[in-house]
């Protein structure tokens, strides 16, 4: 295909023009970038709005994170074969929240909809990979819930799961743009156990909450003390003095699941339900 839009050849039929919204070359070029980005905007609404969703509850966590079952199954199989015992015991008990995560997801998931109204409220949104992703997905799932995946094209570790809905897996090139649709529709976020990611994204959320450029009230939960409490000793900033005591408030950590169901439904309930739909 040359540049130009028209097709190579000598004859007549080659030298036809081909249509811009159809020219591959000209949409993965650099000038393009763009419209790439526009239609990361534009085809997630459209198919948002044809399956009436109105907001969602954010599952952030670990793509390392196994279920209790293949966990199990990893044990067993380095006690058989031999292998780090350590290591696979470790994959047991962090095992623990996928199975919370699967939990919450799928009373969140009853929960919503029990609720009101012509549109689908609080559905469970995930980044569509493994591990609690997938817990999240597969609780939805379990419940009888549509839910969504927003995956990322990573060169390694990132797939989608099998519990994400069909026609509301998605899969982005540009990481802001998922972010963008993270947070647009999210009305409550959960964090358990993960990485650089994971960090970035409850960051993110919290640097919006903090400088009000989040006009919504988006109740977050951290899960797991220990781990977090190891992770990020966030009272240090305080300490310091790079932080008010006051910010430690935008977000609630627990290690139970009962708790964490009680205080993002009290919240949504007290806070969302009479506003649909996104407002950063």
């Amino acid at each position: 295909m040359a540049k130009n839009g028209k097709r190579n050849g000598g004859g007549p039929d080659d030298a036809q023009p081909v249509k811009a919204y159809e020219n591959l070359e000209f949409l993965h070029s650099p000038d393009a970038r763009a419209v790439r980005i526009l239609s990361e905007y534009l085809e997630p609404e459209a198919r948002f709005a044809e399956y009436n969703i109105a907001d969602t509850i954010v599952f952030f966590g670990s793509a390392r994170i196994k279920s209790r079952e293949d966990a199990e199954k990893h044990l067993d199989a380095t006690k058989r074969h031999g292998g780090d015992m350590a290591e696979a015991e470790h994959v047991l008990e962090m095992s623990r929240y996928y199975e919370a995560a699967r939990t919450l997801a799928g009373r969140l998931t009853t929960w919503s909809k029990t609720l009101e109204g012509s549109r689908r409220r609080f559905v469970v949104c995930t980044g569509g990979g493994p591990g609690i992703m997938e817990a999240a997905n597969r609780g939805a799932s379990e419940a009888a819930g549509i839910n969504i995946g927003l995956n990322i094209s990573l060169p390694h570790e990132q797939h989608e799961n099998p519990y994400v809905t069909r026609e509301l897996g998605f899969e982005f090139h540009y990481f802001f743009m998922r972010k963008f649709w993270f947070m647009y529709l999210a009305k409550a976020m959960l964090v358990f156990p993960g990485g650089f990611g994971t960090m970035d994204e409850f960051f993110e959320t919290l640097t919006l909450m903090q400088t009000g450029k989040l006009k919504k009230r988006v109740p977050t939960v951290l899960f797991g003390k220990s781990f977090w409490e190891d992770a990020m000793h966030l009272e240090t900033l305080v300490d310091a003095g790079t932080v008010s005591a006051e910010d430690l408030d935008l977000f609630l950590m627990t290690d139970e699941i009962d708790e964490a169901f009680d205080y993002v439904t009290a919240e949504l309930t007290q806070h969302a339900l009479g506003i649909p739909g996104g407002i950063l």
